[in-house]
């Protein structure tokens, strides 16, 4: 069953961002995820969307993304993204 990380991001700072980038798809790449999406001006076709960029990840199981995402690799860097952005994201289980 695969699990989509889904994340909607205002980047305040492009500096600082910058540092979880260049660091980000290394750290990803151990831990069997997809980059699916990446879009810095995604349509909006209902309501309204204060962000500058929408990502959009999957992952095999829940444990890949929590061994993703509670890595200590992943969370020394999330701190540059969350210093510089404002983000919602959200984990959604694949409907079988």
């Amino acid at each position: 069953m695969s699990y989509y990380f889904i994340a909607q991001i205002k980047i305040n700072n492009t500096e600082e961002y910058q540092k979880y980038i260049d660091k980000a798809g290394k750290v990803f790449s151990k831990y069997n995820g997809e980059y699916l999406a990446i879009d810095n001006n995604p349509k909006v076709l209902e309501g309204s969307w204060d962000y500058t960029r929408a990502v959009l990840i999957r992952f095999n199981t829940e444990t890949d993304f929590n061994n993703w995402y509670y890595s200590k690799e992943y969370q020394e860097i999330l701190e540059y993204r969350l210093n510089a952005s404002h983000c919602d994201t959200l984990l959604v289980k694949r409907k079988d």
